[in-house]
């Protein structure tokens, strides 16, 4: 287990502590939950960079680094419902296309084939996490400005999770097609 694994592993720690904390009946919960996830996606950066840097890609760390980014994201985008900081329709997009992506990958595997992740699917989890923080820390400060610049960035990944959907399921169409 090699430090970039165990960076990817510690994100997924924090997941059900986020959720626990967005549970708590406390004002303060959404600036603890924005700490937590922040933690969690510093965690995501590092882990890639350091992973490239050093030589230390496993297959491990090929499919738990973005298992733990969904993981993590569609956690908090729950949790953010029942709160309603975020409509449930966006959140059924997100984890729709994440389901499929994931679904797709895992077909491509079974033949051999590895699909690396695209620039559109990278800039929607940035897009994603910062909406994600957005919102927290507004709905923390009371502050519309910073909650209408959460709401502004989670359309915009919404957008950028159904285009990046759309450009992997087009584009590896092939695998459907060659799949056993």
């Amino acid at each position: 287990m090699n430090l970039p694994n165990k960076l990817t592993m510690f994100r997924v720690f924090l997941i059900p502590i986020f959720v626990i904390i967005m549970m708590l009946d406390m004002e303060s919960k959404y600036l603890y939950a924005c700490l937590v996830f922040i933690i969690a996606s510093i965690t995501d950066t590092l882990d890639g960079k350091i992973a490239r840097k050093y030589n230390l890609v496993t297959d491990f760390g090929k499919f738990m680094d973005p298992l733990a980014d969904k993981l993590l994201v569609i956690s908090a985008l729950i949790c953010m419902i029942e709160v309603n900081l975020v409509p449930g329709w966006m959140v059924i997009i997100i984890v729709a296309r994440e389901l499929s992506v994931s679904i797709l990958r895992a077909i491509a595997a079974a033949d051999g084939t590895v699909i690396a992740a695209g620039k559109s699917g990278k800039r929607k989890t940035v897009t994603q996490m910062v909406a994600i923080v957005l919102l927290l820390l507004g709905q923390y400060r009371g502050n519309q400005t910073i909650l209408m610049a959460g709401t502004v960035f989670i359309t915009v990944a919404t957008l950028l999770t159904l285009y990046s959907g759309w450009e992997y399921l087009y584009g590896n169409r092939h695998v459907f097609m060659n799949s056993k």
